[in-house]
């Protein structure tokens, strides 16, 4: 629970309003009259032939002479821009990269992308996937890119690219991930033309203003507020009455309406449902329907409430028969090529109530049909989390928000301007409607007034998340001496807001992200490198170090060192598999672990490879650097998986739902690639793990694309 949310929720608990309100009537649909001429106007647009934005005419010419940063809300069209310049690129004979965050949003600009420019034009780069690497049009991740960055450094050549597009740019502010696309930044040569397309983001010229800086060519800014489709905040009345959140005449300074703030300001509010428990979905979807506001995504907070849900819509069972068909068909054309997908325990309530629920716990399969139905117009509504909202290309007429704050895998907070916009932004389908909707459900963790505030609240601004760590050393000292990284690093995007928050007299940045910081960092990676002959003591790598650079994981010295000790099982591929586990593993406990599902093999291959790393790691730990818990329970179910055992048994043996199992597995695979690319140091290992991956790549974890 957020701070702000939780002193809301005390509050009202002291007062009696929480404990002591009144149960609602039963749920029936109403819609203040002040609504009658806006659902008058929802409605399909008429097919017209597509004609650019002016933002978008802008930007395509800005591409030709300039970098360019193109900063729109969700869905208004910004991969257009891209598109129009790749075929521009493409018809001149030159290559382009599309670099997204996402492995499923790099699937999706694939398939659209080869059917636009031609399959045999565009190739795929996601670590899963490897299609036509040297055709004109690659789409893949941003570390993909990062890391073809590095080996052009490394080769002294320069990337065999004449275009760049950075698809979510706002991800440079990621607190986990936005290295990777400082990075880019950072080492993209300046002869290349960078494309940044963005959410809206609220210092965009300050990030122009540092890209002009160290790429030494002007980063032109195209900014777009305005929505393509405009959008409408509701208030869902536990009663079943639909109001108008904002009032009337100042909407654009977040303030209630009169009968919506007389609901909050009251004692005794009515309940939609009790706390603890979620509200009935199958009365909402029926007002939601009788205003034609379908379909709808709901954001909840939690996996269980997703699934939960659908079990509160069985009254959606009477949907139109013709359009069940059709979703029935559209269903097993989907999953005709997954056995596992058909079983999956959820296929019911979507094909006969046409929901769906949505979350990281599911199998990126499942997740595709869902969107490819959704898409498609076949489905009512998906309950999902929000990281739904980040780059999926998932519309809907209307999102429902049944929470103010966010779990950020550590804690609770209010949502922030971004969060909330990149929800709000898939409201309203481009072409599909004329209006879009968010409608706000009153409940234990939904603080109405912040809501408000957040429809008419500016993005937030981006900060730099670089940091350093052991890979990006390594990587930056093949090509770079130490005075030619103190000088990158004076580059960085944090240097350049430090430098100017100085000058302002006030310090926005943390200390961790302050070009002195950044240096002393390095320096201290630096030296544990040469205390543990990994550089020399000029700072160039040593044979060692060269090797370990390829290594570009989240730890990269502790498997470098299983290698150097002799302690990793090279000569088993379903061993390797098992211990490549325990270096990505981010579970903090280790349940025990039916002991008839390990063999005796595996259990003295796991204590070796502990005993054998466990004084280097102490001697990590001991200089202030991260080191993790080996955990023996990954390593079993990856053992599992890769000798064979069914799916279901694997997962009943971790008691893990199916989509973290498959990050798990997704994420030792790049272990081994990696470890695969390190075949004239260690053949045996790199054949041990090139066989581990095709152990464990297989359905249901490995997608059928052609869906």
């Amino acid at each position: 629970m957020s701070g702000s949310t939780r002193h809301h929720y005390k509050a009202k608990r002291r007062k009696g309003g929480y404990s002591r309100r009144r149960r609602p009537p039963k749920i029936r649909p109403g819609a203040d009259a002040g609504l009658k001429r806006i659902f008058a106007g929802i409605g399909v647009p008429d097919e017209m032939p597509f004609k650019p934005d002016p933002f978008q005419i802008r930007a395509l010419a800005a591409i030709k002479r300039s970098d360019c940063l193109v900063t729109a809300p969700t869905g208004s069209g910004k991969t257009w821009i891209a598109e129009q310049a790749i075929a521009r690129i493409l018809k001149k004979g030159g290559r382009s990269w599309y670099a997204s965050p996402l492995k499923a949003l790099s699937n999706t600009k694939y398939g659209e992308f080869s059917r636009l420019f031609g399959p045999e034009n565009v190739g795929i780069l996601t670590g899963d996937r490897k299609e036509h690497p040297d055709a004109p049009v690659i789409v893949g991740t941003t570390e993909i890119l990062r890391n073809q960055l590095y080996d052009a450094m490394y080769q002294g050549v320069t990337l065999m690219t004449d275009f760049v597009v950075l698809d979510e740019a706002h991800f440079l502010g990621d607190e986990d991930r936005g290295v990777v696309w400082e990075e880019i930044m950072i080492y993209l040569p300046s002869r290349i033309p960078l494309l940044l397309l963005s959410a809206t983001i609220g210092n965009a010229k300050d990030i122009a203003h540092w890209l002009s800086g160290i790429r030494l060519k002007e980063c032109i800014v195209v900014e777009e507020i305005k929505r393509s489709v405009p959008l409408h905040p509701l208030f869902f009345h536990p009663s079943g009455t639909l109001f108008p959140l904002l009032s009337r005449g100042s909407p654009k300074k977040g303030r209630l309406s009169k009968k919506v703030a007389s609901y909050v300001s009251s004692n005794r509010p009515l309940l939609l449902s009790p706390p603890h428990k979620l509200p009935p979905f199958g009365d909402i979807l029926h007002v939601l329907n009788k205003y034609r506001l379908l379909p709808a995504i709901f954001f909840l907070k939690s996996r269980a409430d997703c699934d939960n849900a659908l079990d509160l819509c069985d009254q959606n069972l009477g949907n139109n028969l013709t359009r069940k068909d059709r979703r029935s068909q559209r269903i097993e054309e989907l999953v005709a090529n997954n056995a596992h997908i058909t079983r999956h325990r959820q296929m019911w309530h979507l094909e006969q109530l046409a929901v769906g629920a949505h979350h990281s716990g599911q199998l990126p399969a499942w997740k595709l049909v869902l969107e490819t139905l959704m898409t498609e117009g076949l489905l009512d509504a998906v309950f999902a989390t929000s990281t739904v909202a980040a780059g999926v290309n998932f519309p809907a007429r209307t999102i429902v928000l049944l929470n103010s704050d966010r779990f950020n895998g550590r804690e609770f907070l209010p949502l922030s301007p971004t969060e909330f916009h990149q929800m709000t932004g898939r409201a309203g389908r481009r072409g599909m409607d004329h209006i879009g909707f968010a409608v706000a459900i009153p409940g234990k963790f939904m603080d109405i007034r912040l809501t408000a505030k957040l429809m008419s609240s500016p993005p937030s601004d981006v900060s730099s998340q670089i940091k350093i760590n052991f890979s990006m050393v390594l990587n930056l000292l093949l090509s770079h001496s130490p005075d030619q990284i103190e000088d990158l690093l004076r580059k960085s995007f944090a240097a350049h807001q430090m430098f100017h928050a100085k000058k302002k007299q006030r310090r926005q940045q943390s200390a961790e992200n302050d070009p002195k910081q950044l240096w002393q960092a390095f320096m201290r990676h630096l030296d544990f490198l040469k205390e543990t002959g990994y550089a020399e003591k000029s700072g160039r790598l040593t044979a060692d170090g060269v090797w370990a650079s390829q290594l570009r994981v989240d730890h990269p010295l502790m498997i470098a060192e299983g290698f150097r000790r002799g302690v990793l099982p090279k000569n088993d591929p379903m061993l390797f598999a098992a211990i490549m586990t325990i270096f990505v593993s981010e579970r903090e406990s280790d349940e025990k672990v039916d002991k008839a599902f390990m063999s005796k093999a595996l259990i003295g291959s796991f204590f070796k490879v502990k005993k054998g790393l466990a004084s280097f790691s102490a001697r990590m730990t001991k200089k202030g650097f991260e080191t993790r818990p080996l955990m023996l329970s990954p390593a079993a179910m990856i053992y599992a998986w890769a000798s064979g055992l069914p799916w279901e048994k694997v997962l009943d043996i971790g008691k893990m739902e199916e989509g973290d199992l498959c990050m798990l597995i997704l994420r030792t695979a790049d272990n081994l690639r990696h470890v695969r690319a390190l075949k004239d140091v260690f053949p045996e290992a790199a054949l041990a793990a090139s066989e581990a991956i095709d152990l464990i790549m297989r359905n249901p974890v490995v997608m059928e694309y052609d869906l």
